[in-house]
Parts: structure tokens; C-alpha cells; sequence
């Protein structure tokens, strides 16, 4: 099922080799001016080929809007959008075609579907993303223009940035290759990168979301909680191993005296340990969150591995992949957290007369 949202839903369509990816969001509010700058901005920060260590595939990632959108405002039908693909190169996975990849969806593709498109992945390709961009950065738009909403790279392998977010200057995340607010920090995770890229590796790492000025009242009590849907977002991200919110696991070895956020008289609190969400609605303080990802499967070396007939073969990754894929996962970090925050949204103005 290629549907996300609840109330306000996307659907997609396409594949990493196929002739585009396109999309259709439903129930997107009439009367609302698209800012198409807006959009496209963020599909250039996902977009590959920005610098040498994200993979080298040239794409212009152009949106077209085919519906929905009326002399620049939404129509309150069906929104469909196409993005074309424009560099594929697909002989570079010919070696692959009944070869089972180590950690990719090759096999579970294969039992699922019987039949798979093996050509970049197909549908499991991250590039299914770029529909989530545009979807998630016209979903900004719908909320009020104080909902500050910025992701950053916190960690790449074992370099962690150590600042807490609250002393960083956002401004500067995107004045680097990596997307790490803090340049020193910035240039040990570059040249990290750049080191497994040389070996053929991959490597891993951390992405922090903050989501500053939300309104008290978002989110669901029971199970459209905003923490719960949040994590349902972002663990559908390619790569996505670990989400955690506010005190995350570091929670579970505190005590109540130690992790209760205590109130002020004006209803903000001492403390923010829940991470702006209580009993699965916000509460007016920050929400922040981490997402934790995996080293890119895609490796250019070789591994042991089998085909589809249980033979033992040697595969190795060819063509052009990310030694790592937090700097272009960034935007699509926001962009969801944007997506599930507009529902919310839409949904809560249901709820009281």
C-alpha cells in the first residue's frame, strides 16, 4: 500500500528507473497560494549530484503540477504532480537481476510480489522520496508560518555533533556539504565520508529534527498520537533504523523525580524531557526527535550473497550510490514531519465547535 496520511494522504506512483515518479495528495484545502519556489528549493536539497560525497546521478528533480493547482492556488481536487527521471543508467544493474542483494528488499520483493524491478531497486528506491518532498514542502504551507520546523545531521558513524540544539545557529546547516550546523563538527564528518567513500564502503548516522512554535492541542489521544505518527514517518524512510523523542532511551534509565517536566505559571515547563509531547499531544514546548540510519546497503566491494535459485554467488554495487545518505535525507526528514503535522492539524480543526 503506497498511501500515507489520514486525513490529508498522498499516494505515488513510479520507479528509480521508470520513466518519472508522480504523486496524488487528497484533501489538500482549497484557496491556499502555492509558494512553487518553496517546493522546488527543497527538492534541490534532496536532489543528487549537490557534491562529491553523495552519489554523482544528474537529475534536475523539476516538479510539474498537473492538478489542484489553479493561477497558483490550491482548488481544494486532487493535487497530481510528476517528477521525470532523466539519468538512468540501467545497465549498470544487469549483474543484479536474479542476484539477492546483502540488506536490500531484493528477496522480500521477490516473495512478496513474485516478480521484482531490479533496475536501481525499483520501488525501494530512495529515490521514491523526492514524491515525499513535494508533498511534504506544499503540506508546510498549510501551517501557521511560526511552526519553525529544521532538521540537521547530528552524527555521522562515531563523530557526534555534542552541542545541544539549542545552541546552534540553524542558519548554518546548509553552508556545508553535510548539513551539520556546527563547522568543526562539519568538516571530521565530511572527511569521514570521504575516507569510506574511498574504500568502497558506506557508513551511517544520525538526523535531529526540531519542531519549534507548535500550537498545544496537536496530535491525537490514542492512535494518532503526533510522537506515533511522527515515527511512523520516519521509520518509512529508506535506511531508517531508530526513532526516539525528547529524553528517548536515554529516559528509561532515569527516574520519575529525575525526568518530570515540572510546570511554570505561563504552562511551559522547567524542563522538556517529554519532548514537546504529553499523553501523544503537543504541548506547546519544542518537539525534537532523532532518527537513526543505517550505512547504504550498496557497498563497492564484493559479498558473498545467493540468486534467486540459492546458488552462492559474488556480488558487487557498480554505478552511483551514496557512501551516505543523511545530507540529502535532511529535507526529507522536514518534509515529512511537515506532511503529519498538516493532517494533524486539518484533523483537529474537526474536533471542537
Amino acid at each position: 500500500m503506497f498511501n500515507f496520511g489520514n486525513f490529508l494522504t498522498l499516494s505515488t506512483f513510479g520507479e528509480s528507473h521508470g520513466i518519472a515518479f508522480g504523486g496524488i495528495i487528497n484533501n489538500f484545502p482549497a484557496g491556499l497560494e502555492i509558494d512553487f519556489e518553496a517546493v522546488q528549493y527543497q527538492l534541490d536539497r534532496r536532489k543528487p549530484g549537490q557534491s562529491a560525497i553523495v552519489t554523482q546521478r544528474k537529475e534536475s528533480d523539476t516538479v510539474k503540477f498537473h492538478s489542484g493547482i489553479f493561477e497558483g492556488k490550491t482548488t481544494g481536487t486532487p493535487i497530481g504532480f510528476l517528477i521525470e527521471n532523466e539519468n538512468q543508467k540501467s545497465k549498470d544493474y544487469d549483474h543484479i537481476s536474479t542476484a539477492y542483494r546483502p540488506s536490500h528488499a531484493d528477496f522480500t520483493y521477490d516473495q512478496k510480489f513474485g516478480i521484482r524491478d531490479y533496475r536501481g531497486g525499483g520501488k525501494s528506491s530512495a529515490r521514491e522520496t523526492v514524491n515525499w518532498v513535494v508533498a511534504g514542502s506544499l503540506a508546510k504551507q498549510l501551517l501557521p508560518k511560526k511552526v519553525e520546523i529544521t532538521a540537521y545531521v547530528s552524527s555521522v558513524g562515531d563523530i557526534f555533533c555534542e552541542k545541544p540544539y539549542q545552541e546552534l545557529d540553524f542558519s548554518k546547516i546548509d553552508s556545508n556539504n553535510v548539513r551539520c550546523p556546527d563547522s568543526a563538527t562539519a568538516e571530521k564528518m565530511i572527511s569521514k565520508i570521504k575516507e569510506i567513500k574511498k574504500e568502497g564502503n558506506t557508513i551511517g548516522g544520525t538526523i535531529t529534527c526540531v519542531i519549534k512554535n507548535l500550537p498545544a492541542g496537536i496530535g491525537e489521544p490514542v492512535f494518532g498520537k503526533l510522537q506515533a505518527e511522527l515515527a511512523k514517518a520516519m521509520l518509512s524512510i529508506n535506511a531508517a533504523k531508530g526513532f526516539e523523542y525528547g529524553s528517548g532511551f536515554c529516559g528509561a534509565t532515569m527516574t520519575g523525580k529525575d525526568h518530570n517536566d515540572l510546570f511554570n505559571e505561563n504552562f511551559t515547563t522547567q524542563t522538556n524531557l517529554s519532548g514537546g509531547v504529553q499523553g501523544g499531544i503537543s504541548n506547546g514546548m519544542d518537539v525534537y526527535f532523532r532518527v537513526a540510519f543505517k550505512p547504504v546497503a550498496t557497498i563497492l566491494r564484493p559479498q558473498k550473497s545467493v540468486d534467486k535459485d540459492g546458488n552462492s554467488i559474488i556480488v558487487e554495487g557498480k554505478g552511483r550510490h551514496d557512501p551516505c545518505v543523511l545530507p540529502r535525507a535532511v529535507p526529507i526528514v522536514e518534509s515529512l514531519a511537515s506532511f503529519v503535522l498538516a493532517d494533524l492539524f486539518l484533523i483537529n480543526r474537526m474536533r471542537r465547535i
